[in-house]
């Protein structure tokens, strides 16, 4: 039997998130510990006429692909994913880690090479179709997060708002709170941020602000815009951890900006990973994203960018690809998620008026 809780997850991707409709091809990506989520997904699908297709994956298959696949598989053009994903269209994507250092003793490089070949499918993935990713609550996560099973279930819950009696509802209420924001930062030609260890200015004239309110990710809570490719100029450190796919995590981050150009990057933890990660492509030394949390439901990071990028009273930047809805124009096989604190004497300035303070709007 399905849980509620299940069914109730399922109904919020599937009538919220990607809007399925009768006819529509929808791709059900879903790693095996979140098998009771297959069940309630597919259930779902079929309930509103869609035709779902369903994809598991296996918790080591990624590091398998690291540590046994050829040169000549990363090399290959990804044929097979790009005819299946032209068909698709609505992907949802469930992780369920039960290891998140799998990838620790991975060639470091052969991600980038993977990301790289992935590329051409990613972009039509993004832009052509209804997409959804989310995470399953598991021991490894609830590990990461340093809680209990059961209390980082609550915390997966609660940051989705399925304890809520219309989820969908309360995503409506987000969305109009990020709508005011948006109505305050479009007309900004520069956004100002400082903290300890940050002095960042960049320019945003022209580009657009996205309302993201659980349609992309689930959960989410943030408004996002692509900065001006060549503006970065300052330094900034990211003090919440970034872990990346595998659990390859990256710690107390600091990235000295030229003309919009990552010219000195260091970290505490992981940096051979940073490295690789800048030596991608020639656009992964450029800003993609600059990201405002908005989600007050998640106050503590977990090591999943996930929910640590939502933190209400954060910023996030992002090396590599832009979002094209933004107008942003960077292009790299690399989109990563580096998290600033500002709720502890940090600030958010656009053109020179404050707009945050110590993570409270200032509205």
């Amino acid at each position: 039997m399905i849980q509620p809780i299940h069914q109730k997850y399922a109904e919020l991707l599937v009538n919220y998130s990607t809007e399925v409709q009768e006819g529509d091809i929808v791709s059900l990506n879903i790693e095996t510990p979140a098998l009771p989520m297959a069940r309630a997904l597919f259930q779902e699908v079929l309930k509103v006429g869609g035709r779902p297709v369903l994809r598991l994956t296996y918790p080591e298959m990624m590091a398998d692909l690291m540590n046994y696949a050829s040169d000549e598989y990363f090399a290959a053009e990804p044929t097979f994913e790009l005819n299946e994903i032209e068909q698709v269209d609505a992907w949802i994507r469930i992780n369920a880690p039960i290891n998140n250092k799998s990838l620790q003793g991975s060639d470091k490089s052969r991600m980038s090479d993977y990301m790289k070949q992935m590329r051409p499918f990613q972009n039509h993935r993004i832009n052509q179709t209804r997409w959804c990713g989310t995470l399953f609550p598991t021991n490894a996560g609830a590990q990461d997060a340093g809680m209990s099973l059961d209390d980082y279930e609550k915390f997966v819950y609660n940051a989705m708002f399925l304890f809520d009696d219309d989820p969908v509802a309360k995503w409506q209420e987000i969305a109009d709170f990020q709508a005011t924001l948006i109505e305050r930062l479009t007309p900004a030609k520069e956004v100002h941020i400082q903290a300890e260890g940050t002095d960042l200015i960049m320019q945003v004239a022209d580009r657009v602000w996205v309302n993201s309110a659980g349609k992309k990710n689930m959960p989410s809570g943030e408004v996002f815009t692509g900065p001006i490719e060549s503006s970065a100029t300052g330094v900034i450190t990211f003090d919440i951890p970034s872990s990346v796919k595998g659990g390859i995590e990256v710690d107390n981050i600091v990235v000295t900006f030229e003309e919009g150009k990552a010219v000195k990057a260091e970290s505490a933890k992981g940096n051979d990973f940073l490295q690789a990660q800048l030596e991608t492509d020639p656009g992964a030394r450029f800003l993609g994203e600059l990201g405002i949390g908005t989600n007050f439901n998640i106050q503590q990071p977990t090591k999943s960018i996930l929910y640590d990028e939502k933190i209400g009273g954060t910023i996030h930047l992002a090396l590599g690809q832009s979002y094209p809805e933004t107008g942003g124009t960077n292009e790299s096989a690399i989109h990563w998620d580096m998290i600033c604190d500002l709720r502890k004497g940090g600030s958010i300035h656009l053109d020179g008026e404050l707009f945050q303070e110590n993570g409270q709007f200032k509205l």
